[in-house]
């Protein structure tokens, strides 16, 4: 989903687009952890609160293929 544009002020600061933050229940506080892609093509943002159903959904994700491969 694509939530608009921003810019980047003279003290490196954002700010995340209201609709944003209401469907990612972003309130004041919140912890983001901030990444990149090894080629660094872009930023991410996720709740630190959600990294670990992130991990595990990953974990889940990869423990599925290796049975597809395996299987074949």
């Amino acid at each position: 989903m694509f939530y608009g544009a921003v810019t980047v002020g003279e003290r490196g600061q954002v700010v995340i687009p209201a609709e944003a933050r209401k469907d990612q229940e972003i309130e004041p506080a919140t912890k983001l952890l901030v990444f990149t892609d090894a080629h660094h093509h872009g930023l991410l943002l996720i709740k630190a609160d959600d990294i670990h159903s992130l991990v595990s959904s990953l974990q889940g994700l990869l423990e599925s293929i290796r049975s597809e491969e395996a299987e074949a």
